[in-house]
């Protein structure tokens, strides 16, 4: 990526009037520099092009909407917007080469607005791989995918904006680790994905501010992953429960060195229902909850993941930090009710 560092001395002549040299020179990388970047994007297009479908969904024989999706595996499942499928059984997906092949839907999960599709044909599809958006730095270079408008296949690029936001559901419930990301999406793109350089879908494009520019949200890949795998397994997404509200929050730095904890952050309560088990175990608003049942939680993604369907109806460790002192209880949550 970067030239090989010369010689002070014989990176540039000094004494050279020449525009190309001298210490006050400026290098000519500026069309390289966009012919990588043009690059970049027209390879990510090229590798996760082909796994976008079109969803339409009909009712009465009617156009009843439309969106985007990705396939995630090559038999035939298929991630998209719990909206755009919008309660439906059964959708039609359309390949960019146009292939027409109708889907079942497996479940759809409206707390995180997403759904998982299986074609019903006997196919073998180009399929994207999810990446690790935990890995997502601010700043790196963002591909969307998708249908906007009923344009078919348009690719628009830009940068992951933020990382952990948090989005509203349909249901009231709140969408957590949220990416931000400035390429543009427009109605239709809802469903398709959000794609690093890498290749890898980092999100599932889901919405965006109207009257705002370049604010677009997309549900995180490791929780486009999470409802994947709970939908294929019981076809709904069950949630352990343990009544509390909370938001990925630092740690104090003389309290993360005093107490020698491997991590910088946390997932701070911001609520607790009195009724809960969380508060049964003596959890209070403030507390900073770093490990549960052994595993560390960095964030609120990473709480919500850890209560999955496993943890229903056992007794699990809760580790968390209290006016700079780490405590730990036991807690046994529940099943989370269905939206």
């Amino acid at each position: 990526m970067f030239d090989t560092l010369q010689p002070l001395e014989t990176a540039f002549t000094l004494d050279s009037d020449g525009p190309s040299q001298g210490p006050g020179a400026r290098p000519e990388t500026d069309a390289d520099a966009l012919d990588a970047y043009s690059r970049v994007v027209t390879d990510v297009v090229e590798r996760v092009g082909p796994s976008v479908v079109r969803i339409d969904v009909r009712r009465a024989g009617r156009n009843a909407g439309s969106g985007s999706g990705v396939i995630v595996s090559s038999d035939g499942l298929a991630l998209t917007n719990s909206h755009v499928v919008q309660g439906a059984r059964v959708v039609s997906l359309t390949t960019l080469e146009g292939r027409e092949l109708q889907a079942r839907v497996l479940g759809d999960d409206p707390d995180t607005d997403l759904a998982l599709l299986r074609v019903e044909a006997d196919v073998s599809l180009p399929a994207a791989k999810l990446g690790d958006s935990a890995k997502l730095r601010r700043g790196q270079i963002a591909v969307a995918i998708g249908n906007p408008l009923g344009f078919d296949a348009t690719v628009t690029a830009g940068v992951i904006s933020a990382l952990g936001r948090s989005l509203q559901s349909r249901t009231g419930r709140m969408i957590e680790d949220v990416v931000q990301t400035d390429a543009a999406l427009n109605p239709g793109n809802s469903g398709g994905p959000l794609v690093s350089s890498a290749g890898e879908v980092v999100g599932i494009n889901t919405a965006v501010i109207v009257g705002a520019q370049g604010i677009c949200f997309a549900v995180a890949s490791n929780t486009a992953n999470f409802v994947a795998g709970e939908i294929a397994r019981h076809g709904r997404v069950r949630r352990a429960y343990i009544g509390v509200g909370a938001a990925s929050a630092e740690i104090p730095r003389r309290v993360a060195l005093r107490l020698d904890l491997a991590q910088a952050t946390g997932a701070r309560l911001i609520s607790v229902d009195q009724s809960g088990p969380a508060a049964h175990a003596g959890l209070l608003t403030g507390d900073i909850l770093v490990a549960l049942d052994g595993k560390p939680v960095r964030s609120v993604g990473e709480l919500m993941r850890a209560l999955d369907s496993e943890k229903i109806n056992r007794t699990v460790s809760v580790d968390f930090v209290r006016r700079s002192e780490q405590k730990r209880v036991w807690i046994g949550p529940v099943e989370r009710s269905p939206a």
